[in-house]
């Protein structure tokens, strides 16, 4: 088996050996991270703390229920699943965080660390007396395993952390806290956390389509600069470096440090760094002069945040004469579904893809409007879906988390039984709706 098809669990037993780790308490927010060493090395975890988990699928952590641990928000799509998944495993404990909606991208070390701090390290002191973890680590460190980037810090049991999805300042508001209490392992590399999702959908040929056609509409010429705004992995920077043949200077900005970090990793892999710029910045307020760039281009990202500041500093950023184009979920819209289910679950799975969205954000057919209302001319409206057509996709799996969250126990067997049938087909077609547009400034 090549590096490349390893699996995470390995990855993750692989880096555990070479740190000399029997068990360990481990903490994250991504199911494609722990999952799989749940369900075939449960006792390799001390504990499992899932912190604003962006999934839950009660069936993964079956062997080890009682050492799990759930923080989640009270508000929004996320936390209705969450809770739905939390309720159907009683020996779990619970922690809610309330008024807060803990969708991926939002910053919760940052803004309730107070509240997580305390409730992580008191459950997993709890669970280290009761199930002590293997010998305390001694010593600091960084280095990479199987892909797998580590840094080591603080003493005592071992407590290894995923990545928290989006989350722009990660685990480290809550670090001083934590490595006064354990060897903390903070784990990252393009395998976890976020980043092997935002890869795979940037490279999903389905996905493709729909930055090709808004591409198509952009009409790039040559040696036009563009901006890349909310660039997280810089995938779809990296490809149209690749598409034009290097022809155009890239600039990729994003507000989380930790995506840049494994943006920067992977630009210099695959050598384009004389061709994309990477710099942070904050989409509501970009760190260039007006009338900069030929091109703007926002995926995804105007969810994030207060879309209509998003939108107005892309066209300020832009040359008068260049274009602005932007991409954002279209969770106003019902995604596509091609398997044999009952209506009322067909309908529930289909709610179940879309992934929640700011106060001020637009995961809607609002972006058109929003186009307009800027005096942009030219306007061009884009509704599009994002097609995955493999049941052993990545992104397949990850939107089939979220949906195994959603459902009731009857109805994940249902599920999982029309997976198979259509797998066996190969009929199985999942659709994401997105809402694209592309203007001109005046």
């Amino acid at each position: 088996m090549t590096d490349a098809t390893l699996p995470v669990a390995e990855r993750l037993v692989h880096l555990l050996k070479h740190l000399g780790i029997e068990r360990a308490h481990v903490a994250g927010a991504v199911p494609g991270d722990w999952r799989e060493l749940a369900t075939s090395h449960p006792d390799r975890l001390a504990s499992l703390s899932l912190v604003c988990p962006t999934g839950f699928d009660p069936s993964a952590i079956s062997r080890m229920s009682s050492r799990v641990l759930v923080i989640h928000g009270d508000r929004g799509p996320t936390a209705e699943r969450v809770r739905a998944g939390v309720v159907r495993v009683p020996e779990a404990e619970l922690v809610t965080l309330v008024d807060y909606p803990g969708l991926p991208f939002a910053d919760v070390a940052a803004e309730r660390g107070d509240e997580i701090g305390p409730r992580l390290l008191a459950f997993v002191e709890r669970l280290d007396e009761k199930r002590a973890a293997s010998s305390a680590i001694v010593g600091r460190g960084s280095g990479e395993v199987a892909g797998i980037s580590y840094r080591i810090e603080g003493s005592g049991p071992p407590l290894v952390l995923f990545p928290l999805s989006l989350a722009p300042s990660q685990w480290d508001p809550l670090l001083p806290r934590l490595r006064e209490h354990f060897s903390t392992i903070t784990l990252g590399g393009p395998f976890l956390g976020i980043m092997p999702i935002l890869e795979d959908r940037g490279q999903a040929p389905g996905y493709l389509r729909i930055i090709r056609s808004v591409l198509h509409e952009v009409a790039l010429r040559p040696e036009e600069q563009v901006l890349d705004v909310g660039c997280g992995s810089a995938v779809i920077a990296r490809w149209l470096a690749q598409h034009t043949r290097r022809a155009h200077p890239i600039t990729a900005v994003d507000i989380n440090r930790y995506l840049l970090g494994e943006a920067a990793s992977l630009v210099r892999k695959a050598g384009l760094h004389d061709v994309i710029a990477l710099h942070e910045g904050n989409a509501e307020a970009l760190p260039f002069a007006e009338n900069r760039f030929d091109v703007t281009l926002s995926v995804t990202v105007m969810e994030e945040g207060d879309a209509d500041r998003m939108l107005t500093e892309l066209v300020r950023v832009t040359k008068p004469g260049g274009r602005v184009a932007a991409i954002v979920r279209g969770d106003d819209c019902q995604a596509l579904l091609t398997l044999p289910l009952r209506a009322e679950l067909h309908a529930k799975a289909a709610r179940a893809v879309a992934a929640g969205v700011a106060a001020r954000g637009c995961a809607d057919s609002t972006l058109y409007r929003r186009f307009h209302a800027t005096g942009l001319t030219q306007v061009r409206s884009l509704p599009q879906f994002a097609v995955y057509d493999g049941v052993r996709t990545l992104m397949a799996q990850y939107y089939q988390s979220r949906i195994l969250s959603a459902v009731t126990p009857d109805e994940a067997e249902e599920w999982r039984a029309a997976v198979a049938l259509a797998e066996t087909g190969g009929a199985f077609v999942l659709g994401v709706p997105h809402h694209c547009a592309v203007g001109t400034k005046p």
